[in-house]
């Protein structure tokens, strides 16, 4: 028996995402910047130890599908290395596909200079692929564009509801199809793997949805599970997770989520990436945690102290913040908040070598009316915000995700 084909399978690098990061002056790059290429950096030396066979990209190179230039060539210098030490597929995400189908793409440089060992995946297609190791079947599915996949369908008189219906059912017929060819092509002895960045029924989101382009198209899970595959590899989803667990009638179908934290929505999330053992009925992966930065809200309650400078220098003390992206929230009242000495935090947090400083917020209780909602004297803009959403009804859920995006914006750390 042959050995198994070893994969490395990442995703959602997003480099491009700048907030809380100073330029280095040297690299003319965010530090945070920085961070995104040093975490792919590592999955280099994970791949080039572990002797890798194939390295499957899951869609998502950057932030925007206009990246700066200078974030390009880190990106295509490391995309090179990985494609010397063995074939790579680079499937295209939501964020690397444009609306304009005929605009070019942020990866179609490489299908253009006909780079070595490189496949572009912009189709739903399906390839064999030689690897040192043995030949491995790859079916490509990348980010669903509606405009393109509905265009030969009547949507006079749909609703979006009946048209997000109409759009899951092409994409189960492509993923069918997929699975079709794929056990048409290989033999018994071939693994078989497929990759796709889309949005998956019952899949725990994260904060990635703050990011998202657009609507999103959801596909079954069952159009996954298949048995002619061995491993799914998916991207788009920041969280990781394997939608199959504990399953023995479907192969993995995993989210490898993002190799770094992109805001607070994520400071407790494990991020990395998943090395595959690959093959035909017997694929063995493992999760691979990364070194992604550090995010922490530290919140200290001063209102009983009669020196809040002290009592928030004491709590800092208590923690490990060096390299930590930190945002801290005091509750303060008028008489505590008046007391404060702003500057002095600010020094001691540099000193225990906190990365960056995401925002101190003072959460000032201003008195009987303003807590019973009778009235809006004293209440911050983001406090107003929230209670605006209340009376609307907003969404739980949605309303954090917004109160997280504005408090970044009121903050200044966009």
């Amino acid at each position: 028996m042959s050995e198994p084909i070893r994969v490395l399978h990442f995703a959602d690098t997003h480099i491009g995402m700048e907030n809380y990061g100073k330029i280095d002056s040297e690299s003319g790059l965010s530090r945070r910047v920085q961070d995104y290429l040093r975490r792919i950096d590592e999955m280099i030396e994970h791949a080039r130890g572990r002797d890798v066979d194939l390295v499957v990209f899951a869609g998502d190179a950057f932030r925007s599908r206009n990246p700066d230039p200078t974030q390009q060539r880190a990106f295509a210098q490391r995309i090179r290395t990985l494609a010397q030490l063995a074939p790579t597929v680079l499937l295209a995400g939501n964020h690397d596909l444009p609306v304009n189908a005929a605009k070019a793409s942020t990866m179609d440089i490489y299908h253009t200079l006909d780079v070595p060992n490189i496949w572009v995946a912009l189709d739903y297609e399906l390839r064999r692929i030689s690897t040192k190791r043995g030949d491995v079947i790859v079916g490509a599915t990348p980010y669903p564009i509606r405009a393109r996949l509905l265009g030969d369908v009547s949507r006079r008189g749909l609703t979006i509801a009946e048209q997000e219906a109409e759009l899951e059912g092409i994409l189960g017929e492509k993923l069918a199809e997929l699975a079709h060819q794929a056990e048409a092509l290989a033999d018994e002895a071939t693994p078989r793997l497929l990759t796709g960045h889309f949005s998956v029924a019952g899949a725990v989101w994260g904060s990635e949805r703050l990011v998202m382009l657009g609507r999103d198209a959801t596909v079954d899970l069952e159009a996954l599970a298949d048995p002619r595959w061995d491993y799914v590899a998916l991207g788009h989803i920041h969280r990781h997770q394997n939608l199959t667990k504990d399953r023995s009638d479907a192969p993995p179908v995993v989210y490898c989520g993002s190799p770094e934290r992109i805001d607070f929505g994520e400071e407790a999330e494990i991020k990395g990436f998943c090395w595959v053992e690959l093959a035909r009925g017997g694929t063995d992966w493992e999760f691979i945690e990364s070194k992604a930065r550090a995010r922490r809200t530290l919140r200290v309650d001063c209102r009983a102290s009669e020196s809040p400078t002290r009592r928030t220098l004491d709590a800092l003390k208590q923690q490990s913040l060096d390299e930590t992206i930190l945002r801290l929230e005091l509750r303060l009242t008028p008489e505590s908040d008046a007391l404060l000495d702003e500057s002095a935090i600010i020094a001691a947090l540099k000193r225990a070598g906190v990365f960056h400083i995401a925002g101190i917020r003072k959460n000032v209780e201003r008195g009987g009316r303003a807590r019973l909602g009778r009235s809006p004297e004293g209440l911050s803009p983001l406090e107003l915000l929230a209670r605006y959403f209340e009376i609307r009804d907003v969404d739980a859920a949605r309303r954090e995700a917004l109160l997280e995006r504005a408090r970044e914006i009121v903050e200044g750390t966009r």
